[in-house]
């Protein structure tokens, strides 16, 4: 039997694989298409993760935008939108960020011991402080953690960071990569995953089970382990 919930990784980079600009300014890699594609993956899960980082400069707030698919979401007796997940080393996070103050649904933040206590103090009102251990949080500990609070499917939307850990550590069942038809040309700007030891190399090639046009994007969707495929019914 699984540990963990079947986890999915979703992300949009630009033609030179970078996740957004060099400046704070946010940069917009999709299409109306495509941010309609991801609402109905996040109506089909239980919970979205996200890093400290992208809490901070994106401020997302993570929600299910479509009423039709809030409400299908209700009428299965499920609340309007998935639970909102965060982790964080230290904490630093702002108690008016949309992650905490938009929405009704569940929000879990996830931290090392060191910092559970004042965390805990900043941010028990708004969210559950969950102690992730000592040191850096393990997405393994994360996914057993969440998986134990009955989440079976998780949705992992970034950031670099983050992804690097799912994909390095295969903890990623499904990847779901969105290409944007331009580069940003410019290494100061965030890259779609950090150097690692990944399972997936020339030697064991990811496989490709879907590519779809999406306006001027296009979708490419991996299978990263022999759970792809279970029941996307959140």
């Amino acid at each position: 039997m699984p540990d963990r919930p079947y986890t999915l990784l979703s992300c949009t980079m630009s033609l030179d694989g970078y996740l957004g600009g060099p400046t704070a300014q946010r940069l917009l890699l999709s299409n109306d298409a495509d941010f309609d594609r991801v609402d109905e993956v996040r109506a089909g899960c239980d919970a979205i993760l996200v890093g400290a980082s992208t809490v901070r400069k994106d401020n997302p707030r993570l929600l299910v935008r479509a009423a039709g698919r809030r409400r299908a979401r209700v009428a299965a007796g499920l609340p309007e939108t998935p639970a909102k997940v965060t982790i964080t080393a230290r904490g630093d996070l702002d108690p008016q960020a949309n992650f905490f103050t938009v929405g009704t649904s569940d929000k879990l933040v996830y931290c090392s011991r060191e910092s559970t206590p004042t965390t805990s103090h900043r941010l028990g009102r708004l969210a559950t402080v969950v102690d992730g251990g000592r040191g850096p949080v393990r997405m393994r500990r994360v996914g057993e953690d969440l998986y134990a609070r009955g989440i079976r499917r998780l949705m992992v939307e970034g950031g670099g960071t983050v992804h690097t850990q799912f994909l390095t550590d295969a903890l990623a069942d499904e990847l779901q990569l969105v290409v944007a038809p331009f580069f940003v040309g410019d290494s100061r700007a965030r890259r779609f995953v950090d150097d690692g030891r990944f399972p997936w190399c020339p030697d064991h090639r990811a496989r490709l089970v879907e590519t779809r046009p999406i306006g001027d994007v296009v979708l490419l969707r991996y299978a990263l382990s022999d759970r792809f495929g279970e029941t996307e019914e959140a």
